[in-house]
């Protein structure tokens, strides 16, 4: 994303929240914001946080001592509560346009049709 596109540690709807390697995440993770409720909390759309799915709309919180994105807790649909784990994170790679919610939803959706066709 150097030099390519913008990022920061505030999140806006549509950017690419990046989730650092960790033992609980050997690859790292990526998640797309799909709603801003706060400065410390907003929505995510993700795939195979639980293992096999898309998540759409799923609660995150930033922990983080600085509010900067940088440790947070996310929603576990399993268990219908915030994790208990802390995750660690580099920030947020934006788009270079805006995307609204019902556009994420829209492509979510369309994804998720396409690779279970497959």
């Amino acid at each position: 994303a150097a030099g390519k596109y913008a990022r920061s540690s505030t999140p806006k709807v549509g950017s690419v929240l990046v989730f650092r390697r960790s033992s609980r995440l050997a690859y790292g993770h990526v998640a797309v914001v799909s709603r801003v409720l706060s400065s410390r909390k907003i929505l995510l759309t993700h795939a195979n946080w639980v293992p096999h799915r898309v998540n759409q709309d799923v609660l995150s919180v930033d922990v983080s001592p600085n509010n900067d994105w940088s440790q947070l807790r996310v929603w576990w649909p399993p268990s219908n509560q915030l994790g208990a784990g802390v995750y660690p994170a580099y920030g947020f790679i934006h788009n270079n346009r805006s995307l609204a919610a019902d556009q994420i939803s829209e492509n979510a959706r369309r994804f998720v049709t396409v690779a279970t066709r497959n």
